[in-house]
């Protein structure tokens, strides 16, 4: 009988060691990282605001990352033909492992509130502290965690530029920031991307956007089912939205299976601040980012 329990006994401890350690995703943090990208006002191309979020994520980034690069290219502005220089900022973390993934958020604001009533609105920058900020706000705190818990895969947290100052109407005029990616990979090939944009919302749902599980329909089903075991009830599965995003140039140009993870009912179905001037921290909240965080932060450290 002695034999039999300290069999059982090293079984338990061998099963224990064995377990995956997951790191806790902080919420608030995350949220303070949205609110420090907003301080810097509209972060449109060729802004202020624009150029010293830029810094901002450099000096932020590089003592946590591995690697960190940016991916510069120019583009000329609607309505202003003005030509502005761009970057994708790309920090890299366990460059060598054999399997590497994306995970990325488009960090530019979009230079009109457009989509609002406002006549004066309507040709001011918006603040994006949700379209623009929240994305990158998870990034960066998963940046934090990567640095103190080294993953089995290799992870590239990627930030596009000039995603949002496209012309309504025109889907390609968009996302000039991953079109140049996917064009010019500077990193190996990743094996999928996750796309992460609008997730800051008071309200958060996040159904299943149409494209993606176009694009990669295994790893949709993988990410909402392990949603649902986690009790993080803003997924639903369910599909709703086709939302033209960082996620297609990925697939469309390079071939990368790239999904996205969004709420494009900001706050709900019968209102929308996406492209107005109420998209401000004060509609934000810190439970989409905690839990698309926590589900990030899963599916890495779960990798085998």
């Amino acid at each position: 009988m002695k034999i039999i329990i300290n069999i059982g006994y090293l079984l338990c401890i061998t099963f224990v060691g064995c377990q995956t350690k997951v790191p806790d995703f902080n919420a608030e943090n995350a949220f303070e990282h949205l609110i420090a990208q907003c301080d810097f006002g509209p972060r449109n191309p060729g802004s202020e605001g624009h150029r010293k979020v830029l810094d901002y994520y450099l000096k932020t980034l590089t003592p946590l990352a591995d690697t960190v690069m940016t991916q510069s290219f120019v583009e000329k502005m609607p309505r202003t033909g003005i030509k502005v220089e761009m970057n994708n900022v790309i920090a890299r973390f366990n460059l060598k492992a054999s399997k590497q993934i994306m995970i990325s958020a488009h960090w530019d604001t979009r230079p009109w509130g457009d989509r609002g009533r406002d006549i004066m609105g309507k040709n001011q920058p918006i603040l994006g502290a949700n379209d623009g900020a929240s994305g990158v706000a998870v990034l960066i705190e998963l940046a934090h965690i990567l640095k103190k818990e080294k993953p089995k895969i290799g992870v590239n947290l990627v930030l596009f530029d000039a995603e949002d100052y496209g012309t309504s109407g025109d889907n390609w005029s968009y996302c000039k920031g991953s079109q140049y990616f996917a064009k010019n990979i500077p990193i190996p090939y990743p094996n999928y991307a996750i796309n992460l944009d609008m997730i800051g919302d008071r309200e958060p749902e996040f159904y299943i956007e149409r494209f993606s599980y176009e694009q990669n329909p295994s790893l949709v089903m993988e990410l909402w089912q392990k949603a649902e075991s986690l009790g993080l009830k803003s997924f639903k599965k369910r599909a709703r939205h086709m939302i033209f995003d960082d996620h297609v140039p990925l697939y469309e140009i390079a071939g990368i299976p790239a999904i996205d993870i969004i709420d494009f009912d900001y706050p709900n179905e019968t209102a929308n601040y996406h492209h107005t001037k109420n998209d401000i921290v004060q509609n934000c909240s810190p439970k989409g980012l905690g839990e698309v965080g926590t589900l990030m932060v899963h599916h890495i450290y779960e990798q085998k």
